[in-house]
């Protein structure tokens, strides 16, 4: 089982838990990044069915909890392979914000443009049920009107993000 650290409002490490430890309490840290491609068009991914958190909700295509000995960098770059097999990939960092829905963390944003065809993109089944490219405002339409079909404070995400 992986540790996740655990941090204070300072976004400074207090100590390490086992993921099905952490309590609604604990503060932790997540990243994720927006994939776009040069129409503006956003990749998103639907959460395997069989996900602890968020089963079958869309989010991005790429995110994850950052483990011990993990800084927010290195853990991205850890999930792009894992979640989508990308490697070498030019990203930036984005905005770096704490976050308290049904669960409490640090969210660091990162952002790519990649040009390539959806068929490009390969997903391992246990983290990814399916992607997809969609504009902006498709995005925000369907999040308005089916919030149920994505993870918690998407809409918010999307308009922060890009």
């Amino acid at each position: 089982m992986a540790l996740i650290p655990v941090v204070n409002e300072q976004d400074e490490i207090i100590g390490y838990k086992e993921r099905s430890e952490i309590q609604k309490e604990d503060i932790y840290r997540v990243t994720a990044l927006w994939i776009t491609n040069n129409k503006g068009e956003i990749l998103i991914a639907q959460r395997a069915f069989t996900k602890r958190n968020n089963p079958g909700t869309r989010w991005p295509a790429v995110s994850g909890t950052v483990e011990k000995w993990e800084s927010y960098d290195e853990n991205i770059e850890k999930e792009m392979y894992e979640e989508l097999w990308l490697e070498t990939i030019e990203i930036t960092p984005r905005l770096h914000e704490r976050k308290s829905n049904d669960h409490n963390f640090f969210l660091q944003r990162y952002r790519a443009e990649i040009d390539e065809p959806i068929s490009y993109f390969t997903f391992p089944e246990e983290e990814t049920a399916a992607i997809k490219r969609i504009a902006k405002e498709e995005l925000i339409s369907q999040i308005q009107s089916h919030p149920e079909q994505f993870v918690p404070d998407m809409g918010e995400y999307v308009q922060r993000s890009l």
